[in-house]
């Protein structure tokens, strides 16, 4: 199967005003519409690529800390902490078991300084998570800016001044994750996938991938699975320093614009056990059979946000016009705020953690 349409946006001179900054803003609202995913390329400046390796460096020996050090720091309701393996379900309305990996959320830091358990081999190592934490968050604020910009928000810092620490406390998580090979206990009932299938829960997410490790897919438009390789082929991102930065926008965000920004659904995947790499879903020259790293920044609101009508005249007609085909999405009797959305949430993917009611 051929891999996803996925456009790739550079931001470089999306600072600077003017046309340029209006014609990135227009392509990333285009794309946020169209496949709720985009390439950002990562040309070092608003998050270097030392930065990027150091973290995956971390990751790594994060998780080959005995389970007796993780266990510390164990994930709790406020979506911190080591999740292990099985302990996370993503599509629990189809999964049997929990998915076959390992989490470590952090939530935001203070000074360098996490604000909640920290394995003590990596105390020594707050401060760079922090600083990493950091970057993906003014990235954030910078694509928020510019959805604001191509939407026409008016405010054209709406959703900006929403994501600034300064407004609070948020749901804003730096995730690390670890996938290992497949066992040969995986296999019984025909056990491919590595993460169920879902989306996002807040704004938007950064997605951070090693060259070689495939294994992503979403849903496309007609219902199949197209991959997403780590290196799109024939966009001139192949020779760069670092694979481009996966951003897609989260459920938060599509409930926010009434639907015009897609949340869109996406897995990670083995290949069945028997099977060629040529027989599946995989890009040539990328594996699922090895153990797969990733990091994800999943941008949220601060937790008291209000989710009112964005003033976007795109907006409101897109809200129009899905109402009068039926498909608009149904609004609750109250204003949600931010943290009841990500509350909601979190409350079907932890089956074990929050109380069933």
């Amino acid at each position: 199967m051929p891999a996803a349409s996925i456009p790739v946006i550079d931001l470089t001179g999306a600072d600077e005003g003017g046309a340029i900054q209006d014609n990135i803003a227009s392509a990333l609202v285009e794309a946020a519409i169209e496949h709720g995913f985009v390439y950002i390329r990562n040309t070092g400046l608003d998050i270097p690529t030392t930065a990027v390796s150091g973290a995956f460096d971390i990751s790594r020996r994060l998780f080959k800390l005995p389970t007796a050090s993780k266990e510390l720091c164990k994930i709790q309701k406020n979506n911190h902490g080591w999740a292990g393996m099985r302990v996370e379900t993503l599509d629990p309305k189809t999964q049997r078991v929990g998915d076959p990996k390992e989490a470590f959320n952090f939530g935001e830091f203070v000074h360098g300084k996490a604000q909640q358990p920290v394995p003590a081999e990596l105390a020594a190592d707050e401060p760079q998570i922090g600083a990493f934490f950091d970057l993906c968050y003014h990235l954030c604020l910078k694509l928020n800016d510019l959805l604001g910009i191509g939407l026409g928000v008016n405010p054209p810092d709406f959703f900006t001044a929403a994501h600034r620490k300064e407004a609070g406390p948020s749901g804003s998580t730096l995730r690390l994750l670890y996938y290992p090979p497949r066992l040969d206990t995986d296999s019984d009932g025909g056990e491919d996938i590595r993460a169920g299938a879902h989306s996002d829960y807040g704004s938007m997410t950064l997605l951070f991938r090693l060259a070689g490790q495939a294994g992503l897919e979403i849903c496309t438009r007609d219902g199949s699975w197209a991959p997403v390789p780590v290196l799109p082929a024939g966009t001139g991102v192949e020779n760069d320093e670092a694979p481009p930065i996966l951003v897609n926008i989260g459920d938060l965000l599509s409930y926010w614009t009434g639907g015009l920004l897609r949340s869109t659904v996406h897995r990670v995947v083995f290949p069945p056990p028997d099977a060629a790499d040529s027989a599946v879903n995989v890009t040539p020259g990328e594996s699922t059979k090895d153990p797969r790293y990733s990091i994800a920044f999943f941008c949220h609101p601060a937790s008291a946000s209000p989710l009112t009508a964005v003033p976007s005249a795109r907006v409101a007609e897109s809200v129009v016009k899905a109402q009068g085909e039926g498909k608009a999405i149904a609004a609750p009797n109250k204003v949600m705020t931010a943290g009841e959305h990500l509350y909601m949430r979190l409350q079907s993917t932890y089956l074990d953690l929050y109380d069933k009611t």
